[in-house]
């Protein structure tokens, strides 16, 4: 699929991969920690690392010969699900922490809770509806530019408007 959400899925769309990552974000990098912290079958969490690291998320470092022991760092590529992290984090509690919060993120100086958002960098603008929408990109396929054409006809129209 030429959508960039279904090729994201496709590398960590499995509910134990995102876990992985959250972890790995929070400073786990080996196995045993891995497996300790999300109490996940051996089994399981070999097939979810070395799919992370065949997607480029997790590179894989030895640490030791005898025995034989691996540690997982998280590439550049890895680092970049840190936003998606804090979304998924944010919007469960928003939704589905009626008891309230169990993880917060907050301000390392202040203590303040952080409520993370989405930011035009160049107005500074949370990146929301109604004044953004996606439209189809340059390498954009036949059924991409039918399904997201309306949005940018609609962006073209609104561009044009006076006033």
């Amino acid at each position: 699929m030429q959508c960039p959400i279904a090729r994201s899925l496709e590398r960590v769309g499995e509910w134990w991969s995102i876990l992985i990552l959250r972890d790995a974000l929070h400073g786990l990098t080996r196995f045993d920690e891995f497996q300790e912290s999300l109490g996940i079958a051996p089994n399981m969490l070999t097939r979810r690392l070395n799919a992370l690291v065949e997607s480029g998320l997790l590179e894989r470092r030895r640490y030791s010969e005898h025995p034989p022991r691996d540690e997982y760092l998280l590439t550049e590529r890895g680092r970049d699900f840190r936003p998606v992290v804090l979304s998924l984090l944010a919007w469960g509690n928003r939704h589905f922490a009626p008891e309230g919060a169990s993880v917060m993120l907050v301000n390392r100086k202040s203590g303040a809770a952080v409520d993370p958002i989405l930011a035009d960098p160049a107005t500074g603008r949370p990146v929301d509806e109604p004044d953004y929408v996606l439209v189809p990109g340059p390498a954009a396929s036949g059924r991409v530019l039918q399904k997201y054409q309306p949005a940018a006809e609609t962006r073209r129209t609104r561009k044009r408007a006076p006033g």
